[in-house]
């Protein structure tokens, strides 16, 4: 059980609440796009199962190539010398077999999904392996970490549907900008160690303050694309609670953190984010659960 928690601790497992969520919110939509168009929503229960490995596999492959990549980096910095690949709690080679296995693992699952996720799987490993070099040469590299979790809601939705739709879009576009946002507030941690090892980074590179104001922009951005999708969607009431939820706890996690002040990071990051991510996404599939019953309530009056 040491060896799975080791495992579990190297890819951060706890963090799959950032993504998992928007991945059941695009899977959800996809259910009702089937709904709505009376087509069968076949092997449904075998799907979400499919997406749900996919979704830990890819997380998996992402999380433990940066550690390895990155591992001569943690060993020199304080605040991650005590990660497992550094600590020589893992080796490194058993770490990249790790990424290799989940690789075969997500390429797998993909290939059982439909045809569409297979083809596109490894265009969706290239982009959340390629953001593990990108603080080599470019301080855009918050970006890219959020491309690599917006592919879980348009994913999920390509799951049931095969096809690509615009509602989905709009909730990947969400995520690219709330998880560049918060990447940015994470990383005024390593600000100083950036600097002096020339890693790139919005911090490293633009300095704190003006960090802070390019994270609040980028969720402005997040949040205007929620709203959007609100009425794109045409959804529920229920689904303003977890907007306003979602946009509050944005406000929060944007108030807490100071330039002069950065004790409060990790409760920026994992808990105003880890509750904006489930509530949200708790409340959006209760709007579309909600639609979908009456619809069939209607239907059914209709039919008789």
């Amino acid at each position: 059980m040491s060896v799975v928690k080791n495992y579990l601790s190297l890819v951060k497992f706890s963090h799959t609440i950032f993504a998992l969520p928007f991945a059941l919110i695009g899977f959800v939509l996809g259910v009702r796009a089937q709904w709505m168009a009376q087509m069968p929503v076949e092997h449904f229960f075998l799907k979400l199962f499919l997406v749900l490995i996919c979704m830990v596999s890819a997380r998996s492959t992402a999380m433990a190539f940066n550690r390895y990549l990155d591992r001569h980096f943690d060993q020199l910095n304080p605040r991650t010398a005590i990660r497992e690949i550094p600590a020589g709690i893992i080796k490194a080679e058993k770490a990249l077999l790790f990424v290799f296995i989940n690789m075969g693992v997500f390429i797998l699952a993909s290939f059982f999904i439909n045809n569409i996720c297979f083809y596109l799987s490894p265009v969706a490993l290239f982009v959340i392996l390629f953001y593990s070099y990108t603080k080599r040469f470019t301080y855009l590299c918050h970006l890219v970490l959020g491309i690599g979790l917006s592919l879980a809601p348009i994913g999920a939705y390509l799951a049931v549907t095969g096809s690509f739709a615009v509602l989905p879009l709009l909730f990947s576009f969400a995520v690219i900008f709330w998880v560049s946002g918060f990447d940015i507030i994470y990383a005024l941690q390593d600000i100083d160690f950036d600097q002096s090892q020339s890693l790139y980074s919005i911090p490293s590179y633009w300095g704190l303050n003006k960090a802070l104001t390019i994270a609040r922009l980028l969720h402005v951005l997040s949040a205007g694309f929620v709203i959007a999708a609100y009425f794109v969607g045409g959804f529920h009431f229920m689904y303003l609670i977890g907007l306003l939820v979602f946009v509050g706890m944005l406000i929060y996690q944007n108030s807490i953190v100071k330039p002069n002040d950065l004790s409060k990071v990790n409760i920026a990051f994992m808990t105003a984010n880890g509750i904006a991510s489930i509530v949200f996404s708790v409340f959006v599939i209760t709007a579309l659960v909600l639609e979908m019953m009456n619809n069939s309530n209607n239907n059914f009056i209709h039919f008789n």
